[in-house]
């Protein structure tokens, strides 16, 4: 699929937004953290070392993905907030989304990814097994703030 790959501009906010709400609401609630976070991504992933990302439609500007690094400890960032546009989906974006993400924590010196997930979300867990993500056990993850977090993911770069 012909898209860009950039980073989040002023303005991408609700875009950024509504595409994680339309997944999470698809399956799961809203839980606290996400309305947080997805209320003030400037904020709560930027200003504390995070970056985003976009897959926007060239022609359009349409932005029909997101997926971001929120910082952990040194040379570490979480994955979080990956999402594709329904009528988008099945087409390859999330795995181009995801290697230009995983990419650009390589260039910006990570040694190590990691994520959360649920594990009705099979797909999502295929593709990041398909790239290097490795399940780790519970008790030797991070505490998460999700609720729905029941698989636990990381790779080395």
């Amino acid at each position: 699929m012909n898209v860009e790959i950039r980073e989040f501009q002023p303005g991408d906010e609700i875009a950024f937004r509504s595409l994680n709400e339309a997944w999470i609401t698809a399956s799961f609630k809203l839980e606290d953290e996400d309305v947080v976070i997805l209320g003030d991504p400037r904020h709560h992933i930027l200003d504390t070392g995070g970056h985003i990302y976009c897959a926007v439609q060239p022609q359009t500007g349409e932005v029909l993905g997101c997926c971001a690094l929120l910082a952990m400890e040194e040379g570490c960032f979480e994955v979080a907030k990956m999402a594709i546009a329904e009528r988008y989906r099945g087409q390859g974006l999330g795995r181009q989304l995801l290697r230009a993400t995983i990419a650009a924590a390589r260039d910006l010196g990570a040694r190590r990814l990691y994520l959360v997930t649920h594990h009705s979300l099979k797909k999502a867990i295929g593709l990041y097994e398909s790239e290097g993500f490795v399940h780790l056990r519970p008790e030797d993850a991070p505490p998460s703030p999700y609720a729905r977090a029941t698989v636990f993911m990381e790779k080395f770069l």
